[in-house]
């Protein structure tokens, strides 16, 4: 055999299922100037025994393992001009597999890397195999700009990986950071569909959770695509509706109401301030104070029985009756007079940059977690055994929300109050000691205009 042109190689970890299959199709290519360095994660099954019985040329052997730092322990000890990526558990559809990869890497020196079809397996789940098909097509393609590249199935000049090597540190997409790098150097990208591989799980894991955010993390950090499409706030058309349903009392000679009234005019992103009030006496208070009184709320709705949801869902709709159609409503209650300046536009800033369904102002609980039980007392909701550091994390993760201080939605959530806690919620961390302060009471007002008086 001439000096050898192609080093495969083949990261695995407990692939004794596929391993065998893998190298069989590979030991059968039409094309046969290679060799095989298996790149193995301290398998604990048959892999690294059968790939023994298929010749393979080296077997290295890698802990703490990271995708790039496997492939990148794997061609130091290659000899061949092209490395050739392919997963343990990917097989060749065809014993011109390697040849088609060869061959169009040699088309033109300016390919930096081909990468070739993946097909689902007959048993792979139904998301794999809608994810295969839509992104593997029958086209082939040269890419200059777009750097999907997928080391499953791939093939690089060893040349280019001397002067770049793979990321060490990442934890996903290694290929198409290495990918991106070429690009940026004028080389191109060539997607071979003739050179095809069956991957049983696909590309995406099954879609994986934790591994689809580890990707996006990645991507954005990177900012080697376009970022992510954020939703502008200029131009958006957003109420706040403050609900009250008596006489506002006073604190320090001013009137409760116009606390909260004040920090809704002192949001930049706030366009209007209703004050939903069953009395005129109020509307007239609330007016003064800068605010709205479009329309004066049935007095069956200030019923003890009724939820402050529906109370929100009949003065939303008196809203809308005007024409004017909010994109999002801030929900703020009077007997919370005390809020930080700026809280109100990050709790929007948080909803529409993260995309949440809502936001409510939270105090985050940083001590243990207690939960009463019928028969065993009060219980701790977290392991004492649990490390320093998770514990810290999970407890960091636990608020309570204190809506009247501040919630912010769309209002489609309102219109069916039901939904008015939707699912995928957002906690807006609120820390000064008054923000949570609740005055209903002559004694909690005297108690909170001590507290301002004292500051």
């Amino acid at each position: 055999m001439s000096a050898i042109k192609v080093s495969i190689i083949i990261r695995s970890k407990n692939e004794e299922r596929w391993i065998g299959s893998c190298l069989n199709e590979i030991r059968e290519q039409s094309y046969q100037n290679f060799e095989i360095i298996l790149v193995d994660n301290k398998s604990t099954d048959k892999t690294v025994q059968k790939a023994r019985k298929y010749n393979v040329t080296k077997i290295v052997e890698v802990t703490d393992y990271l995708p790039g730092k496997a492939l990148n322990i794997g061609i130091k000890e290659a000899v061949g001009q092209y490395i050739v990526c392919i997963s343990a558990h990917c097989i060749p559809t065809t014993r011109k597999w390697l040849e088609t990869m060869v061959n169009a890497i040699e088309e033109d020196p300016s390919f930096a890397g081909v990468y070739g079809r993946q097909e689902p397996m007959s048993f792979s789940k139904p998301v794999d195999k809608r994810d295969l098909i839509i992104v593997f097509g029958l086209d082939r393609k040269i890419q200059k700009k777009d750097s999907f590249f997928h080391n499953a199935n791939s093939i690089i000049r060893k040349e280019l990986w001397d002067e770049t090597p793979f990321d060490n540190e990442i934890t996903n997409i290694e290929d198409r950071l290495w990918a991106n790098e070429m690009l940026k150097k004028g080389y191109k990208i060539l997607y071979e569909p003739e050179a095809s591989v069956y991957h049983y799980h696909g590309i995406h894991q099954s879609g994986d959770a934790e591994r689809l955010r580890k990707v996006v993390k990645i991507i954005e950090e990177r900012n080697f695509n376009k970022e992510s499409k954020k939703i502008e706030l200029n131009g958006m058309n957003i109420v706040a509706i403050v609900p009250i349903n008596k006489k506002p009392n006073r604190i320090n000679n001013k009137y409760q109401l116009n606390y909260t009234i004040d920090s809704a005019l002192g949001s930049k992103y706030i366009d209007r301030v209703v004050v939903s009030t069953d009395s005129q006496e109020t509307a007239k208070i609330a007016e003064k104070a800068g605010a709205e009184c479009p329309f004066i709320r049935p007095l069956n709705l200030s019923e003890a029985y009724v939820t402050l949801e529906k109370v929100q869902q009949f003065s939303l709709e008196k809203i809308e009756e005007e024409g004017y159609l909010p994109d999002l409503v801030v929900h703020l209650e009077e007997t919370f007079p005390y809020r930080p300046n700026g809280m109100i536009d990050g709790m929007i800033e948080h909803l529409v940059q993260d995309g949440y369904d809502s936001v409510i102002a939270a105090k985050m609980l940083k001590g243990y977690l207690w939960q009463e039980d019928l028969d065993e007392g009060f219980i701790r909701l977290d392991s004492v055994d649990v490390p320093r550091d998770d514990k810290q994390k999970s407890l960091r993760a636990s608020g309570i929300g204190i809506k009247g201080l501040g919630f912010v939605t769309h209002p489609e959530f309102i219109r069916n109050y039901n939904q008015i806690v939707p699912n995928k919620i957002g906690l807006y961390e609120v820390n000064h000691p008054l923000a949570g302060f609740e005055v209903r009471s002559e004694e909690s007002a005297e108690l909170y205009s001590n507290f301002l008086q004292g500051s």
